[in-house]
């Protein structure tokens, strides 16, 4: 379970930052029927929790076929998640993108592939981010991690378009900015811990 509550955690920090995903899914919220919104949410969890797979699993094979590169993407991760928790500390969030959702279901189905799978900068940090907590998890609970990381994925899409639905306009951009600054000190406190581990792994503590 605590490994259950550790990807969770983590995938909850990784999801909720404002960015052209979570942009999309507001802005659809603030704009569109609740019965449209709610699907514009699950279109955008499947191809999360898809890439988040491809991501963990994609690095597991390259870990078993290169032993060595368990101790790279371990150190280049946390480096790497602590950079991207940094980069939200400083980050100011804005509604500005994602506003173009006024389009046929399909169009919609079609954004949100386009901006989850083929941002190269979310599959090369969700790589080395994912490979990096698998490298670091106890053998077995793999499904456990996973399964965490992708409930937060259906969590928060379904739960920030719930609010956004019932708030409306409260949900500005100073509200955006403290959820960025929350998931920055979680995912540095992660990379800080995966840290550690790289260290552990190396012999240094």
């Amino acid at each position: 379970m605590n490994i259950y509550l550790q990807g969770l955690t983590m995938g909850l920090a990784y999801v909720a930052p404002i960015g052209l995903q979570n942009l999309f899914v507001i802005n659809t919220a603030l704009t569109q029927k609740r019965s449209r919104a709610y699907l514009t949410a699950l279109i955008v969890i499947f191809f999360d929790v898809t890439l988040g797979l491809a991501c963990f699993l994609g690095a597991g094979a390259l870990m078993q076929a290169l032993p060595w590169l368990q101790k790279v993407i371990l150190a280049a991760g946390s480096a790497i998640v602590i950079y991207i928790g940094i980069g939200l500390l400083r980050a100011k969030a804005s509604l500005q993108g994602g506003k173009d959702v006024d389009v046929p279901l399909w169009k919609a189905a079609v954004t949100a592939c386009v901006v989850t799978w083929f941002n190269p900068q979310a599959l090369i940090d969700g790589t080395m981010m994912l490979g990096a907590f698998r490298a670091s998890l106890p053998e077995g609970t793999d499904p456990w991690f996973i399964g965490g990381f992708a409930s937060a994925s259906v969590l928060w899409f379904l739960g920030i378009t719930t609010v956004i639905s019932l708030l409306g306009a409260r949900f500005n951009e100073k509200v955006l900015t403290v959820i960025n600054r929350i998931c920055g000190v979680v995912i540095i406190f992660y990379g800080c811990k995966l840290l550690c581990n790289f260290a552990q792994l190396m012999g240094w503590l």
